[in-house]
């Protein structure tokens, strides 16, 4: 007999073997028909697998999370069921998940085009139409080969190269369209009908630009129709929300074809940036940093110490003089080493921080860059505290409590925690990796906040804290960083002397909030949807005169507010004021001030604040007295 322990703990019998279907039917048609796959053991299986032993057993539904994913990975097989109808020349690659969604990347002669993607969808329903079950066919690997070499599929056969262990492989039959997988996938396009496909993209084979170019069709797929239209509502929203939009329009910045990657700041944008930057120097001095400021090139045998050259140096810029190899840093950490050990340390001076607005380099893939999001060269509130293992745990609580103070100011109340802890190859004895993983535990307990463990995950060199942010409409930004390093100062030669007139190495804590300002700007106008908190916004109130009357006045208006350090423009064309009020709201400021002959004589201005919000007239001290306010409580 065998016997099947669902996850109530109640107990189902069965005389031999058994599939999770069946399983599914023996507790009753309703849960038969939602099956989608099973969590054998803790394993993810079709539900057509066979469980031939006593086990635990999970019914996985669309209401699961493994079950939309097993949805969307079914549904990227599906674009390939379509695609070989109606291309028969195209070959196929490969279909992973992604976050909400799925990808298909495909060989073709000529581009697809919109009409195709739509012709793809289109087929796709018909196919889902025809409700046909998906089929499992475990297959050795001679026959994988003869199947793919037969449909002249070469890619599916690279793919198979680069598997020379594996005996047998999962191949799934779409009718007559076969992919090769792990699985698990639906068992009938039943489970598929809730999808759309969203754009197409250009790809490069295994990621790297040097191979062959390859075209990519996105696609989303959710458990049922409310899910799907909340999702491209968040689409539609973020595509307002866009950075590279919103910077265009409100005259930011922008990205040159002479300098691919690199951001030309606007005199608007670098506003923000700085009052950005001032904020967290002002963070530094609070809590104890001191600033310092390193090269940005740096020999290569730094490098070679670091192990950055002979594992990163395809992703650095590298120069050389006088028969010296040099390289752009992609990191601030070495210099702050070098700094560290540029004098003799003793143990009464830990632990030391440091903190840099440090400009790093990094020759990402040109496919890869995206706006300010992702770029070559970018700028980081990056800090280093120098200490003995006794100090970590104090550290990471002062740290932790100084970043939710600075998302909070910006606007972040929704922070996710994770504690990536040691994996399998990596330095330092289990005693330490117990000290760094139980401070970091520690310190987002005393925080008074959850997290969740991501086992192994942790660096080689050491365990860390991931900050990952929730913005305005649900999206995840993976932010601040608090990692344990064990290994670079070792390696960098660096030392301390210690109460006993010996000498250790410190331990190195890396941690940035907000990480590249460059993302975290961008971010910032997603965020906010380009309408800036007044503390933030570069012009944080414009001054508008009515006629020529009252063009002194505005400008005597303007002044006085310059004159109190607030971000002020003055607007004195000849033009309309419903029209100059209708422009400056679209630049989304804070505040407008109209200025006529009745503000004029009563010394007053009207004011509207954003959103076409009238607060009526008001003095100047007054308004000014309401700004300030604004501005001290990050409104």
């Amino acid at each position: 007999m065998i016997q099947i322990t669902l996850p109530d703990n109640s107990q189902r019998e069965f005389p031999g073997p058994v599939s999770v279907a069946d399983v599914a039917k023996s507790i009753g048609p309703g849960l038969a028909k939602m099956t989608v796959a099973g969590k054998v053991d803790g394993r993810l299986v079709d539900a057509s697998d066979i469980i031939d032993h006593s086990a635990k057993l999970q019914i996985i539904t669309p209401k699961d999370d493994e079950g939309l994913e097993i949805i969307r990975h079914s549904t990227a097989h599906l674009v390939g069921h379509a695609v070989k109808q109606l291309y028969p020349t195209a070959k196929m690659v490969i279909g992973p998940v992604i976050d909400e969604g799925f990808y298909y990347d495909i060989s073709y002669e000529r581009p697809f085009t919109p009409e195709d993607m739509a012709a793809i969808e289109a087929r796709m329903r018909e196919l889902i139409a025809q409700d046909y079950d998906v089929v499992k066919k475990m297959t050795p690997r001679d026959e994988v080969i003869d199947v793919f070499t037969s449909r002249g599929e070469d890619y599916k056969l690279r793919l198979v190269e680069d598997m020379p262990d594996e005996k047998a492989m999962g191949l799934y039959y779409h009718q007559e369209y076969v992919d090769m997988c792990r699985g698990p996938h639906v068992p009938n396009t039943r489970f598929l009908k809730v999808f759309k496909l969203t754009k197409l993209a250009g790809a490069y084979w295994r990621g790297d630009a040097k191979n062959e170019q390859l075209q990519r069709i996105y696609g989303t797929a959710w458990a049922d129709k409310k899910q799907l239209d909340d999702y491209i509502r968040r689409i539609e929203e973020a595509e307002k929300r866009d950075h590279r939009r919103l910077g265009k329009e409100l005259d930011l910045f922008h990205i040159d074809e002479a300098a691919p990657g690199l951001v030309f700041w606007h005199p608007k944008g670098w506003a923000v940036w700085q009052q950005v930057e001032q904020y967290m120097r002002k963070i530094y001095r609070e809590t104890g940093y001191q600033e310092v400021k390193g090269p940005q090139i740096l020999d290569k045998s730094l490098w070679e110490k670091t192990g950055h050259w002979q594992n990163y140096r395809e992703n650095m810029f590298t120069t050389e003089s006088e028969k010296r190899d040099y390289a752009l840093k992609p990191m601030n950490c070495p210099g702050h080493v070098l700094i560290f050990k540029s004098d003799l340390r003793s143990y009464r001076d830990l632990p030391l921080r440091y903190g840099e607005f440090g400009q790093c380099h990094r020759n990402e893939p040109s496919g890869g860059l995206h706006g300010i999001m992702r770029v070559r060269g970018f700028t980081q509130d990056d800090g280093h505290v120098f200490c003995t293992e006794d100090q970590i745990l104090e550290e990471c609580v002062a740290y932790t409590a100084q970043l939710l103070k600075v998302y909070a100011d910006f606007g972040f109340t929704d922070i996710l925690y994770k504690v990536a802890t040691r994996p399998d190859n990596r330095i330092g004895s289990d005693e330490l990796w117990d000290k760094a993983e139980n401070a970091l535990m520690e310190a987002l307990r005393r925080s008074g906040v959850e997290f969740v463990i991501s086992p192994g995950e942790g660096a080689f060199y050491g365990p860390k804290i991931e900050y990952t942010l929730r913005d305005a409409i649900g999206r995840h930004w993976q932010c601040g960083t608090m990692q344990v390093d064990f290994n670079m100062a070792e390696r960098l030669g660096a030392e301390y002397v210690t109460e006993s007139s010996g000498r250790a190495h410190p331990v190195m804590l890396h941690r940035a909030i907000v990480g590249s300002l460059e993302r975290f700007i961008g971010m910032l106008i997603e965020h906010h949807s380009g309408a800036l908190p007044a503390w933030l916004a570069p012009t944080q109130v414009v001054v508008l005169n009515i006629s020529e009357n009252q063009a002194d006045y505005a400008a005597e208006v303007a002044k006085t507010l310059q004159n109190q350090g607030l971000r002020v423009a003055l607007d004195l064309h000849n033009e309309k004021i419903t029209y100059k009020i209708r422009k400056h709201s679209l630049q989304k400021l804070p505040y407008i001030l109209v200025v006529g002959d009745k503000e004029k004589e009563a010394g007053a201005v009207a004011v509207r604040a954003r959103g076409n919000v009238d607060l009526g007239a008001m003095s100047v001290d007054a308004f000014s007295q309401k700004i300030a306010h604004d501005i001290q409580h990050k409104l």
